[in-house]
């Protein structure tokens, strides 16, 4: 039985596929056409549901699974596959925009429950540990959508000069350009030891894997049977490797799933599945780690984003609530409901004070934790060991490992990712 499967697939992928036609996960032949046929799963999920009788995880994941194969859009030579958690910021944003605007306890529900949704997602997929597009999506969506809202319904009234919206773009696209760098290599650790093939990753660092073990995320880079001479034989087994002169206490230097000796505050990322140099955190809004070699430009970005928002909102406020103050504006604007246009604006403008505020705290953070030269994931490991100093109820964590004063902390970072820079001895492991 299994040849013939074998040979019909073969043959399916031989056969030129029309726009509309594709192989499905099963290594079959379908189309389009056919996305609502044979769903099994489907099925006994709604009549599970119907019955007020609980779901089994594995068919919830089944039928998933199976959404997701058939989300195609028709393309040259077969219909190409759309990511699931690309469609929803797509449909549900601009909708609960427009509904929040019919009334201002409608907006004060709905603005209320966006972040608490996000946050929901967000714990979801970083306790499964998988990658998710859904926050960039979102994110280049609302940049989208707010720039689109601001030019059909703000500009129009004519308080906003040409000088002001060249402005509000230049911003909107080095936001796009920053990004766009953030989302570069963070840094991805090379196995030495091994050959040049880079990973199904486009951004990686050509990681060569040999051997039985995947690395989770990227399907087909598998882990080096060779290791180079530091590395003792016991570390084939993922122990980690001891320190001369203290032969009891182990050191972190070994990453078996990567299969290489990582220098001092590199990690590995169980999402992304490959180590990064000086690992801070894994964002989920840029779906990437952010890390050695692009740590300045994800604040650079956060940066340019905080300004431009602020930029934007100032101009939305002051057209919409003529006379007024921004901060008197946001909070009082009488007869901001009296007409559509007003009230999606005016709803617009706190979707962004919601998200810029957010963007703010991360900044804040960011901007410390340079300061006092740790790391975010440091800073993590000590909350959890209950190690370092705390200041302002846990917003500063000082680990007093990697600080050496707030400017040369500063040097440091601004010469984070040059080959020329010197790095102390003690961060070199």
């Amino acid at each position: 039985m299994k040849p013939m499967k074998k040979r019909k697939t073969e043959e399916a992928e031989l056969e030129p596929l029309c726009c509309c036609e594709y192989i499905d996960r099963n290594g079959e032949k379908n189309h389009m056409a056919a996305c609502l046929c044979d769903c099994q799963d489907l099925d006994e999920g709604c009549d599970r549901w119907i019955t007020c009788k609980s779901m089994r995880p594995e068919t919830c994941e089944r039928i998933m699974d199976t959404i997701s194969d058939r989300l195609r859009i028709p393309w040259l030579r077969g219909a190409k596959k759309v990511n699931v958690s690309l469609v929803p910021p797509l449909v549900l944003l601009p909708v609960f925009l427009h509904v929040a605007s019919w009334h201002f306890l409608l907006g004060a529900v709905v603005l209320t429950s966006l972040p608490v949704l996000a946050l929901w997602y967000y714990y979801l997929t970083h306790r499964r540990k998988e990658q998710t597009l859904f926050f960039l999506s979102l994110g280049l969506f609302s940049l989208g959508y707010m720039y689109y809202v601001f030019l059909q319904e703000v500009v129009p009234k004519g308080r906003v000069g040409p000088t002001q919206l060249a402005v509000l773009t230049c911003g909107l696209f080095l936001i796009l350009l920053a990004l766009y760098r953030a989302k570069k290599n963070p840094g991805y650790l090379s196995n030495p030891a091994g050959s040049d093939r880079s990973p199904s990753s486009s951004h990686t660092e050509g990681l060569p894997r040999k051997g039985p073990e995947k690395t989770k995320g990227f399907p087909g880079a598998e882990t080096a049977g060779s290791l180079n001479n530091r590395t003792p034989k016991e570390d084939l087994k993922g122990s980690p490797r001891m320190q001369a002169g203290s032969p009891t206490k182990p050191k972190e230097d070994w990453c078996a799933k990567c299969q290489l000796v990582r220098p001092a505050r590199a990690w590995h990322c169980r999402i992304c599945g490959l180590c990064v140099r000086r690992m801070d955190h894994h964002c989920v809004w840029i779906n990437s780690c952010v890390g050695e070699s692009n740590h300045q430009a994800f604040i650079l970005a956060l940066l340019i984003f905080l300004l431009t928002s602020v930029y934007g909102i100032t101009l939305t406020l002051d057209t919409i609530c003529r006379d007024r103050s921004v901060f008197t504006a946001l909070f009082y604007c009488p007869g901001v409901y009296a007409n559509y246009s007003s009230a999606l604006s005016f709803t617009c403008v706190w979707y962004s004070v919601i998200i810029t505020a957010g963007m703010a705290y991360i900044f804040l953070i960011q901007l410390i934790n340079i300061s006092y030269n740790v790391t975010e994931r440091e800073v993590q490991q000590a909350l959890r060991q209950k190690t370092g100093r705390r200041l302002l109820c846990g917003l500063i964590v000082d680990t007093g490992q990697y600080n050496r004063g707030f400017l040369r902390n500063w040097h440091q970072f601004s010469t984070l990712g040059t080959r020329a820079f010197h790095h102390p001895a003690e961060d070199i492991v």
